[in-house]
């Protein structure tokens, strides 16, 4: 049976990878896989909260939902909302986002700054907000979407945004894979700014305009005008997430391919943007030549499962 290790400090972290690498035994993080199953529990401080900056550092066990309530009472967010409340750790290590995606990016581009522990107990920081840099790997961003294979993220630090005061919801009817191709391009070039443009295949378009009330008035009209449709209730983004949570896999691919993509698909959540995902029963991504390169240089010995 595999053991349990909870440590409240990056370096009683780094203490149980050194020990697992020194006797041979492999560590998973925050799941089953390795002789030891390496928690993040403990590790869940705000270390760092610079409101006038837009900046905040946390330990990688803080829940998300736990660090958007702190942040609320300044009135800002840290715009990443996945579905579910993964810890910050498992939000980098799986390169989890939201619908907000379109607007403000992915983890690695509001990311600006991390702590990570490696394989043989080396504790590495890189980036904004921390105490020490090392030259080399951009280690924020190849820790993204890692899977907890490169090392243990330990600390984080990221860029933040003012809460929007208002939010409203648009959305167009949509059955045909050509017609959802146009409107997410004509969506795409034109001068409109939301927040979230996902498509619930098949039905619906919804996008999602945020900022002050004047503002988001206008650019809720002038989505009439190109798109037509119609304002509905904000419940769709719960349904978005919905299907985004036990969604297997998801791919990437350019807006042009999407009437494709959409060939023989039944059901599907597409987060639209330059570059667009497709939530659903597709084939998982694999590591690349080059990321198996550099897996094989931070862990030789194979200590992470």
């Amino acid at each position: 049976m595999p053991s349990v290790s909870e440590p409240a400090t990056v370096q009683e972290a780094a203490a149980v990878l050194a020990e697992a690498s020194r006797r041979g035994r492999t560590v998973s993080i925050g799941r089953e896989g390795g002789d030891v199953i390496l928690s993040t529990r403990k590790l869940d401080r705000v270390l760092e909260h610079e409101a006038g900056d837009l900046t905040v550092t946390v330990e990688a066990g803080i829940r998300l939902h736990a660090l958007e309530e702190l942040l609320a009472k300044q009135g800002q967010m840290l715009a990443l909302d996945p579905p579910g409340d993964p810890t910050i750790g498992a939000l980098l290590a799986g390169d989890l986002f939201g619908p907000r995606a379109y607007r403000y990016g992915r983890p690695r581009d509001l990311l600006l700054g991390v702590t990570v522990v490696l394989a043989d107990g080396t504790v590495a920081s890189a980036g904004g907000k921390v105490v020490k840099n090392v030259a080399g790997y951009d280690l924020g961003k190849l820790f993204c979407g890692s899977g907890g294979r490169l090392g243990l993220i330990a600390r984080a630090s990221f860029r933040l945004h003012p809460r929007p005061p208002t939010a409203r919801t648009f959305v167009v009817d949509v059955d045909d894979r050509g017609e959802a191709q146009r409107l997410g391009r004509a969506l795409l070039h034109s001068q409109l700014e939301p927040s979230a443009a996902d498509l619930l295949w098949p039905g619906r378009l919804a996008v999602l305009f945020e900022g002050g009330e004047r503002a988001v008035a206008e650019q809720v009209a002038r989505a009439g005008e190109l798109l037509g449709g119609r304002e509905a209730s904000a419940r769709i983004w719960a349904e978005a997430a919905e299907r985004q949570l036990p969604a297997p896999a998801r791919s990437a691919f350019g807006g042009g391919e999407l009437a494709e993509r959409l060939r023989g698909v039944s059901e599907a959540l597409v987060r639209l943007g330059p570059t667009c995902y497709l939530y659903g029963d597709v084939p998982p991504l694999r590591w690349t030549a080059l990321s198996q390169r550099i897996r094989a240089e931070l862990d030789p010995a194979g200590t992470l499962a």
